[in-house]
């Protein structure tokens, strides 16, 4: 079969032109519709549907529109968690509030755990809960709260205890915090943190018992432990996580956001990060659990660690870390996770380090990738832990703010993220570098 392909209509703005268009026409250009299904601009992706949020339109012109648990239900993707990577200003974080801001209308919830204090006016928008967490404060929450497990609450404390030192638990020290904290729970409904630290620095018989040691070998062996911990308990952190978690806190609101911006400059403050994470992710099960008794749909919760590179920092709390996207699907939860590059994914490490292995298996339980400008020194890597191509490589340094080279399962796009005029006042990050306060 051949069709031919006549040019396009003149639209003349005057007689003279309309005369010109007219004499420079053309017959038309025949083809076969082998031909033709390979011609330009028809070979295009198909795109994700208009299943999901907005986000923007991609290099053709084209919406899209995606939200973690419809891909998963449409089995375009076999994990739920997001990486977005990018340069200061690329609008990383403008592109996490407009999603946040948007998927509510899908009857999503989200939870945020914010060290740079960005995310109160999104959360008054939606009506949320905010948490502002300082020193000596009113809010308490409790990392090791009944609502978690006893496995989840002794691999917090594990990671813990190892990031407060720098180090790696010795075997004494970590079989030392297990039974420890196994003391605990055997005497007190909620275990609190001090009651650990007072159980550390003051072993009961039972526990050198079970570890075939004396009380004051114990002793010693944990004291170390016992005051790591006893930093989250006393001192500038004291009243945040040492005492059960506040009983007004409306844990049901559609967004939760944990300030803990008074904090930031802390050199503890990845440590402060996990612990609110812990405690905000016990609260998120206990919400699906009570949905599944009353034979309720689950709710499909969007969770987010702002500067999440200051957690990956720290091995031991990385790898807790990872050990939560690996969940993420029995609790209808989507993690997000944001930094500058992904080499802040622990540390570069050496190929079969401990780093570098950290940093495969979060990629690997995440396959909503969207990536912004990169500096040119970091596209190695990049490019070896994303499996990024030659091509997709070369435009990542050259993206403009905003615009994001985004991967979601086997496919990828260049997307442009679009903000409408009501969020530009919940995205907004830099007002106070304006020469002149805004009309």
């Amino acid at each position: 079969m051949r069709l031919a392909i006549a040019p396009p209509p003149a639209f003349p703005t005057s007689p003279l032109r309309a005369r010109s268009a007219r004499r420079a026409r053309r017959p038309g250009h025949e083809v076969s519709t082998a031909h033709l299904q390979a011609a330009y601009p028809f070979l295009a992706e198909g795109g994700l549907g208009g299943r999901g949020v907005y986000i923007g339109r991609d290099a053709y012109g084209q919406a899209v529109a995606w939200d973690p648990f419809e891909l998963y239900e449409m089995e375009m993707i076999s994990s739920p968690n997001v990486f977005i990577a990018g340069q200061i200003s690329t609008r990383k974080s403008a592109f996490v509030k407009t999603f946040l801001y948007r998927s509510a209308l899908f009857g999503r919830y989200a939870w945020v755990v914010d060290v740079k204090g960005e995310y109160g006016r999104l959360c008054r928008a939606l009506g949320g809960t905010h948490l502002h967490l300082r020193p000596g404060g009113e809010i308490k929450l409790n990392p090791i709260s009944r609502l978690a497990s006893a496995e989840e609450q002794d691999a917090l404390l594990q990671a813990v205890a190892a990031a407060a030192l720098s180090r790696d638990l010795r075997p004494e020290e970590a079989t030392g915090l297990t039974a420890a904290l196994d003391v605990v729970r055997d005497k007190h409904r909620e275990p609190i943190l001090p009651h650990v630290v007072e159980v550390l620095l003051r072993p009961e018989t039972s526990m050198a018992e079970r570890l075939v040691t004396s009380v004051e070998e114990l002793a010693r062996d944990v004291r170390t432990v016992a005051l790591a911990l006893m930093r989250l308990c006393e001192g500038e952190l004291r009243g945040m996580f040492d005492g059960p978690t506040t009983k007004s806190i409306d844990w049901n609101a559609r967004i939760i956001v944990i300030d803990l911006s008074e904090v930031a400059d802390s050199k503890a403050v990845a440590v402060l990060m996990a612990c609110a994470t812990a405690e905000i992710q016990a609260q998120v099960k206990n919400r699906h659990r009570r949905a599944e008794m009353a034979q309720e749909v689950t709710p499909k919760t969007n969770g987010t660690v702002d500067e999440g590179w200051r957690i990956y920092r720290e091995i031991k709390l990385a790898e807790w870390m990872q050990q939560k996207l690996k969940l993420c699907r029995r609790w209808g939860e989507s993690n997000w996770n944001v930094v500058h590059r992904v080499s802040d994914l622990a540390a570069t490490g050496a190929a079969g380090s401990r780093e570098s292995a950290l940093a495969e298996g979060v990629l690997a339980e995440t396959e909503i990738r969207r990536i912004y400008k990169q500096a040119p020194d970091q596209m190695r890597l990049t490019r070896e832990r994303l499996g990024l191509s030659a091509t997709q490589a070369a435009i990542v340094p050259t993206l403009a703010p905003g615009i994001a080279l985004e991967i979601i399962g086997s496919r990828s796009a260049i997307v442009q993220h679009r903000v409408s005029r009501t969020e530009l006042t919940l995205i907004e990050t830099d007002e106070h570098m304006h020469l002149r306060k805004a009309a």
